[in-house]
């Protein structure tokens, strides 16, 4: 690569990056169906012409967002699934991995908290695809436990898809919490007794 190229390709990163910062900034107060173009490119400090060359849309923009906050995270679950402690301890690690993501992604959490069932179709859908892979790492792990044995690919999808919609409320508890100042600990104790509570139906579930 030459050193002008590597310019380049710097100065690209930086745009991109900027026009993301600005759209999460924007969004802290609005919906991405209400945010336009034109106020991400002013908050960005670049011309509509520079959005183009990184996003064909505000959609586009969204869905970026969405991996951003959620696609690292598929290896940290995969590991909590792995570890070879007992129920409450994975428990306990998941709710941890939830609170640093809203603690270190506060403004990602907000988005997706918002767009989960907002106005933006492929928004909607992408943030669903990645939860889904996360029901299906689940799935696959419940399925692969002494615990899951006997159990029909209906009622693990079921309770893989109940965990992950604990995740998602639990990280938009913590970030309510966050925005009216309060510790957080009586929201991470509540996880983690729910996660016990579905951990102890679990069980019992053939019975």
């Amino acid at each position: 690569m030459s050193q002008n190229t590597g310019v380049r390709e710097a100065r690209r990163r930086r745009t991109r990056r900027a026009l993301l910062d600005a759209a999460l900034s924007q969004l802290e107060e609005q919906s991405l169906s209400s945010l336009g173009l034109r106020e991400v490119t002013r908050a960005a400090g670049v011309t509509p012409t520079a959005f183009y060359r990184h996003f064909r849309d505000m959609d586009e923009l969204g869905i970026a967002l969405v991996e951003e906050a959620l696609a690292s995270l598929h290896e940290t679950v995969r590991g909590i699934l792995a570890s070879t402690g007992d129920a409450d301890r994975r428990g306990d690690d998941a709710v941890r991995l939830v609170a640093e993501l809203v603690r270190t992604r506060p403004a990602h959490v907000r988005f997706l908290v918002r767009e989960r069932h907002g106005g933006v179709a492929a928004v909607r859908e992408s943030i669903a695809g990645q939860l889904d892979g996360f029901a299906s790492e689940i799935g696959s792990a419940l399925a692969a436990d002494p615990i899951g044995s006997g159990w029909s690919a209906e009622d693990l999808i079921m309770l893989s898809r109940l965990l992950v919609d604990h995740m998602f409320m639990t990280a938009s508890a913590c970030l309510a919490a966050s925005l009216r100042g309060e510790d957080w600990a009586a929201v991470t104790d509540t996880a983690r007794g729910q996660l016990r509570l579905i951990h102890r139906g679990r069980v019992h579930w053939m019975e």
